[in-house]
C-alpha cells in the first residue's frame, strides 16, 4: 500500500506547494483513491511534481464538507473525467467559523459525479467508507466555534457529515481521517472491531494548548490501541511535538510530498 500526501500545511521537499488543507492519494489492491483535495488547485501542480497522473484516479472520497478538504475538487474534475466523488449527507450545508464561510465550493453538490453515502459504504477492493454517525461518543465532541447553518439558523457543529476511509490490504487495516472533528479518541473506540493497524490524518488539536490535559489524554487513549499513527494538517505542529514526546515511535508526521509505503 502506498499513501502520498498531495496537500498538507507543510512541504517535505522543494517544488511542492504547502497550503492549509489535506489531500491523500491511496494506492492499494490495484485501486487509486483520492481522499480529499485540499482547498485550491495546488494538488495539480504537486501531483505533476511527484509524477502522479490524476487522470488515472478511479475514485474520490470527501472526508467532510469544509473548504480545505473540498476546494480542490473542481480542479481535480478538470483533469479527471471518470472518478465519482463519495460524500456524506450534510456535506453541502453552509459551514461557518465566525463570519468566515468554510463550506464546500459553489456547485459541487450539483455535480452529477457526487454520490451520497450511508453509515457504511463498500467501495470494493478493500476500500470501505464509514461514518459511525449512530455511535455514542466516549468523549465530548468540541465544536471549537464551528457552526453549520440549517433552515432554523446556525448551530454548533456535530460533524455528522464527517466520514472515514478504511483500506484493507493483506494484514494491513489503515484508517484515514481528514480532521477527526468528532474526536480521534472517539473514532478509535468506534473502530475497535475493525482491527486497525495504522491511522493517517489530522487530529484537530491545533487550537488546543500543547500542554493541555486534552492533548495528554488523546495520547494516552491512542496508545491504548495497537495501531501506529501518521498525523498532519489540523493537529498543529506544537501539539504534534507534544504528542510525539508522549507517543514516541508510535507517531509520525506526513507532510506534502511525503510517500508512505506500508
Amino acid at each position: 500500500m502506498r499513501i502520498t500526501a498531495l496537500i498538507e500545511n507543510t512541504a517535505a521537499r522543494n517544488g511542492i506547494t504547502a497550503e492549509h488543507g489535506l489531500s491523500l492519494l491511496v494506492e492499494a489492491n490495484g485501486r487509486r483513491v483520492l481522499f480529499d483535495a485540499g482547498q485550491t488547485d495546488a494538488l495539480l501542480g504537486n501531483a505533476a511534481a511527484l509524477g502522479i497522473d490524476l487522470a488515472r484516479v478511479d475514485t474520490a472520497v470527501l472526508s467532510h464538507g469544509h473548504y480545505d478538504h473540498a476546494g480542490g475538487f473542481p480542479a481535480f474534475f478538470s483533469v479527471n473525467d471518470r472518478a465519482p466523488l463519495y460524500v456524506h449527507a450534510g456535506f453541502d450545508l453552509p459551514h461557518w467559523h465566525g463570519e468566515k464561510y468554510i463550506g464546500v465550493p459553489s456547485g459541487l453538490a450539483e455535480n452529477p459525479r457526487v454520490i451520497i453515502t450511508d453509515d457504511r459504504y463498500d467501495l470494493g477492493d478493500g476500500f470501505t467508507i464509514v461514518s459511525y454517525g449512530a455511535c455514542v461518543p466516549a468523549f465530548e465532541i468540541d465544536s471549537d466555534g464551528l457552526e453549520e447553518e440549517r433552515s432554523d439558523g446556525r448551530h454548533p457543529e456535530q460533524f455528522l457529515h464527517e466520514q472515514y476511509l478504511i483500506v484493507e490490504e493483506g494484514s494491513l487495516r489503515v484508517l484515514l481521517s481528514g480532521c477527526s472533528h468528532r474526536g480521534i479518541a472517539n473514532i478509535m473506540h468506534w473502530t475497535a472491531g475493525e482491527h486497525i493497524t495504522h491511522v493517517v490524518g489530522g487530529f484537530h488539536l491545533m487550537r488546543t494548548p500543547a500542554e493541555s490535559d486534552r492533548v495528554s489524554q488523546t495520547a494516552a487513549e491512542l496508545l491504548s490501541f495497537s495501531a501506529n499513527y501518521l498525523t498532519c494538517h489540523c493537529t498543529g505542529m506544537e501539539q504534534y511535538r507534544r504528542l510525539k514526546e508522549l507517543m514516541g515511535d508510535r507517531l509520525g508526521y506526513l507532510a506534502a510530498g511525503s510517500v508512505l509505503e506500508l
